[in-house]
Protein backbone atom coordinates (compact mmCIF):
# COMPACT_ATOMS: atom_id res chain seq x y z
CA UNK A 1 0.00 0.00 0.00
CA UNK A 2 1.57 3.53 -0.88
CA UNK A 3 1.27 5.23 2.89
CA UNK A 4 0.56 8.16 0.18
CA UNK A 5 -3.28 7.48 0.36
CA UNK A 6 -3.96 7.16 3.60
CA UNK A 7 -5.58 9.77 3.43
CA UNK A 8 -7.64 8.92 0.09
CA UNK A 9 -11.49 8.86 0.26
CA UNK A 10 -12.65 6.17 -2.17
CA UNK A 11 -16.58 5.96 -3.09
CA UNK A 12 -17.58 2.29 -3.63
CA UNK A 13 -21.04 2.22 -4.79
CA UNK A 14 -23.41 -1.61 -5.40
CA UNK A 15 -26.24 -2.64 -4.75
CA UNK A 16 -24.89 -5.76 -3.46
CA UNK A 17 -24.45 -5.32 0.47
CA UNK A 18 -22.03 -8.25 1.24
CA UNK A 19 -20.22 -7.23 -1.72
CA UNK A 20 -20.13 -3.39 0.14
CA UNK A 21 -19.21 -4.78 2.70
CA UNK A 22 -16.19 -6.78 1.90
CA UNK A 23 -14.63 -4.43 -0.08
CA UNK A 24 -15.09 -1.39 2.74
CA UNK A 25 -13.15 -3.99 5.10
CA UNK A 26 -10.51 -4.46 2.26
CA UNK A 27 -9.74 -1.29 1.12
CA UNK A 28 -9.97 0.25 4.54
CA UNK A 29 -7.13 -2.67 5.77
CA UNK A 30 -5.20 -1.20 2.64
CA UNK A 31 -5.15 1.96 4.53
CA UNK A 32 -7.84 4.30 2.46
CA UNK A 33 -10.85 5.99 3.70
CA UNK A 34 -14.01 4.46 2.41
CA UNK A 35 -16.95 5.66 2.01
CA UNK A 36 -20.05 3.28 0.45
CA UNK A 37 -23.38 3.82 -1.30
CA UNK A 38 -26.12 1.22 -1.62
CA UNK A 39 -26.62 2.12 -5.42
CA UNK A 40 -26.63 4.96 -8.19
CA UNK A 41 -29.00 7.22 -6.22
CA UNK A 42 -27.53 6.76 -2.65
CA UNK A 43 -23.93 7.30 -4.76
CA UNK A 44 -25.74 11.02 -6.30
CA UNK A 45 -26.81 11.68 -2.84
CA UNK A 46 -23.47 11.88 -1.57
CA UNK A 47 -22.16 13.74 -4.27
CA UNK A 48 -24.20 16.50 -3.88
CA UNK A 49 -22.13 17.78 -0.76
CA UNK A 50 -18.30 15.59 -1.54
CA UNK A 51 -15.69 14.67 -3.71
CA UNK A 52 -14.44 11.41 -3.31
CA UNK A 53 -10.61 11.42 -4.70
CA UNK A 54 -12.15 7.79 -6.34
CA UNK A 55 -14.76 5.83 -7.05
CA UNK A 56 -15.11 2.65 -7.73
CA UNK A 57 -18.55 1.54 -9.45
CA UNK A 58 -21.11 -1.48 -10.31
CA UNK A 59 -22.22 -1.69 -13.62
CA UNK A 60 -25.74 -3.35 -13.06
CA UNK A 61 -27.36 -1.59 -10.24
CA UNK A 62 -30.82 -0.14 -10.09
CA UNK A 63 -31.00 -0.32 -13.69
CA UNK A 64 -29.18 -2.29 -15.82
CA UNK A 65 -26.69 1.18 -17.33
CA UNK A 66 -26.25 2.68 -13.28
CA UNK A 67 -22.80 2.42 -13.43
CA UNK A 68 -21.88 4.02 -16.74
CA UNK A 69 -24.95 6.97 -16.08
CA UNK A 70 -23.29 7.70 -12.60
CA UNK A 71 -19.96 7.58 -13.82
CA UNK A 72 -20.97 9.75 -16.53
CA UNK A 73 -22.60 11.70 -13.41
CA UNK A 74 -19.08 11.94 -11.72
CA UNK A 75 -17.23 13.07 -14.77
CA UNK A 76 -19.63 15.82 -15.10
CA UNK A 77 -19.41 17.22 -12.00
CA UNK A 78 -15.31 16.67 -11.85
CA UNK A 79 -13.62 15.38 -14.69
CA UNK A 80 -10.66 14.52 -12.48
CA UNK A 81 -11.97 12.24 -10.34
CA UNK A 82 -10.82 8.99 -11.16
CA UNK A 83 -13.64 5.89 -11.69
CA UNK A 84 -13.40 2.46 -11.67
CA UNK A 85 -16.20 0.34 -13.11
CA UNK A 86 -16.34 -3.24 -12.03
CA UNK A 87 -18.84 -5.79 -13.93
CA UNK A 88 -19.96 -9.38 -13.80
CA UNK A 89 -21.18 -9.05 -16.85
CA UNK A 90 -18.82 -10.47 -18.68
CA UNK A 91 -18.93 -14.01 -16.99
CA UNK A 92 -22.82 -13.75 -16.63
CA UNK A 93 -23.75 -12.43 -20.51
CA UNK A 94 -20.09 -13.16 -22.03
CA UNK A 95 -20.23 -9.03 -23.45
CA UNK A 96 -17.23 -7.63 -23.06
CA UNK A 97 -16.94 -4.16 -21.83
CA UNK A 98 -13.85 -1.84 -22.31
CA UNK A 99 -13.10 1.23 -23.47
CA UNK A 100 -10.54 0.70 -26.39
CA UNK A 101 -11.85 2.77 -29.52
CA UNK A 102 -12.02 6.67 -29.08
CA UNK A 103 -15.86 5.93 -29.86
CA UNK A 104 -16.67 4.01 -26.63
CA UNK A 105 -14.34 6.17 -24.84
CA UNK A 106 -16.05 9.28 -25.81
CA UNK A 107 -19.71 8.09 -24.26
CA UNK A 108 -18.14 5.02 -21.42
CA UNK A 109 -16.71 7.93 -18.93
CA UNK A 110 -14.19 5.42 -17.30
CA UNK A 111 -10.84 5.09 -16.14
CA UNK A 112 -10.49 1.46 -15.90
CA UNK A 113 -13.03 -1.34 -16.07
CA UNK A 114 -12.75 -4.64 -13.98
CA UNK A 115 -14.46 -8.22 -14.43
CA UNK A 116 -15.94 -9.07 -10.97
CA UNK A 117 -15.19 -11.19 -9.31
CA UNK A 118 -11.72 -8.73 -8.98
CA UNK A 119 -8.45 -9.68 -7.65
CA UNK A 120 -8.19 -7.49 -4.94
CA UNK A 121 -4.65 -6.83 -5.78
CA UNK A 122 -5.79 -5.87 -8.92
CA UNK A 123 -8.11 -3.56 -7.80
CA UNK A 124 -5.56 -1.92 -5.64
CA UNK A 125 -2.89 -1.48 -8.18
CA UNK A 126 -5.28 0.07 -10.57
CA UNK A 127 -6.67 2.50 -7.35
CA UNK A 128 -2.61 3.59 -6.34
CA UNK A 129 -2.19 4.05 -10.42
CA UNK A 130 -4.92 6.08 -11.15
CA UNK A 131 -4.28 8.09 -7.95
CA UNK A 132 -0.60 8.48 -9.26
CA UNK A 133 -1.52 10.02 -12.57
Amino acid sequence: MDKNHSNKTLLVVDDDIDYLTQMKVNLIDAGFNVVTAEGQKKAEEYLEQNKPDLAILDLMMEEMDGGFALSYHIKKLDPSIPVIIVSAVNSEAGIEFDAVTKEERSWIKADAFLAKPVRFEQLVREINRLLNQ
